[in-house]
């Protein structure tokens, strides 16, 4: 799979979070990279800001939260367990809307619980 056409699976996710919820995501961008740091070289996806439930009244003029999905991870993921096309999409979908979650607060252990682990 190209780089595009995964960018395109991830804007496409990214399309299906309901509307209620994207109108209330304030601050974040989302951006596709190639492979994440070599600490952590499975990871899929990663949130890096201040979550909406811990922000303050001092939240102001800060750069926006970022959430980054890697190609590379999921795409050997999928390769692992046999998928084709089909195992991206929702790999990359899980792996989007995992992220959001933290950018509205929730924590792993709750995304695990709802199957978004």
């Amino acid at each position: 799979m190209t780089r595009e056409e995964f960018e395109e699976l991830v804007a496409e996710a990214l399309d299906r979070v309901p509307p209620e919820l994207t109108r209330l995501m304030d601050n974040v961008a989302v951006f596709v990279e190639d492979e994440p740091s070599p600490d952590d070289p499975e990871l899929l996806g990663l949130y890096e800001g201040t979550p909406l439930t811990e922000r303050g009244e001092w939240y102001a003029g800060v750069l926006p939260d970022r959430i980054s999905i890697y190609m590379g991870p999921t795409l050997r993921l999928c390769e692992r367990e046999g998928g084709g096309r089909e195992l991206v999409v929702e790999e990359v979908e899980i792996t989007v809307v995992h992220e959001i979650a933290h950018h509205f607060g929730i924590d792993d252990e709750r995304l695990h619980a709802l199957g978004y682990g």
